[in-house]
């Protein structure tokens, strides 16, 4: 049920053939095996151009026959490798091949050396992901949902379902901090949004807010709302105050 609700937003709207919502932007994709392949067939079916890299020619298979973004062989931390892929005109990187030490070169190559804006890294070693998430490197441990995961991160969706209880009524909503939040209590955008915060992660460690809590960069919530706020908790994230960091 929670990996369903995390993706459910992005099927229902890219599945009727409509936009997302989202600027088309190009993605790199490093690695080619189960994760890669399926956030590349997804990123390509909601609008965006993709390119793949693996070492292996023989990888791409996965990626089915319908598949028409880049494939390139070659090392995903290579500078050349990365030039055929695209990566000078990437909003986006995913590092997803089987190596952690693979992965994190490779997304510390496209964020400092090609200034990537989203750059996401899939790490096995669960100490070298917080490590990396506080460097501000999203990390993704390998759990079940680590596509959707992928997806958000890499295409900045700003609020995203992750729970409803039974009734349908009540639902969890995960809230991406924008630029004119920052700097802001968060009283102020639950006065905005109608939510009531949950809990708020920041720098990989979740924690309970206060009545004092001031938001910063980088920011996650979790807030509570009813289905009859979901439009205006959007609206708030989406169009935040100007002048933040008052």
């Amino acid at each position: 049920m929670y990996v369903r609700a995390l993706y459910d937003p992005v099927v229902s709207r890219a599945g009727s053939g409509q936009r997302t919502g989202w600027d088309q932007v190009h993605v790199v994709v490093m690695g080619c095996g189960r994760v890669g392949s399926a956030i590349a067939r997804r990123l390509e079916q909601v609008g965006h151009s993709v390119a793949v890299i693996d070492q292996d020619a023989e990888a791409f298979r996965r990626l089915g026959p319908e598949f028409g973004g880049r494939q390139v062989t070659g090392l995903g931390f290579d500078r050349q490798t990365l030039l055929d892929a695209g990566i000078e005109s990437a909003g986006a990187f995913a590092a997803v091949s089987s190596g952690d030490n693979s992965n994190i070169i490779a997304a510390r190559v496209a964020r400092e050396t090609f200034g990537v804006e989203h750059v996401v890294a899939r790490i096995y070693d669960s100490k070298r992901a917080e490590v990396y998430e506080r460097m501000g490197i999203p990390s993704v441990a390998t759990v079940p949902w680590t596509v959707n995961r992928l997806m958000r991160e890499l295409l900045s969706v700003k609020v995203t379902e992750i729970w409803r209880e039974p009734t349908g009524k009540v639902l969890l909503m995960r809230v991406t901090v924008t630029d004119g939040w920052v700097g802001r209590p968060l009283a102020e955008l639950e006065a905005a949004s109608g939510a009531r915060a949950a809990w708020l992660v920041r720098f990989g460690e979740a924690q309970l807010p206060t009545a004092s809590t001031v938001l910063q960069t980088g920011d996650h919530l979790v807030v509570a709302v009813t289905d009859e706020l979901t439009d205006r908790v959007h609206a708030a994230v989406e169009q935040a105050p100007s002048g933040g960091q008052h």
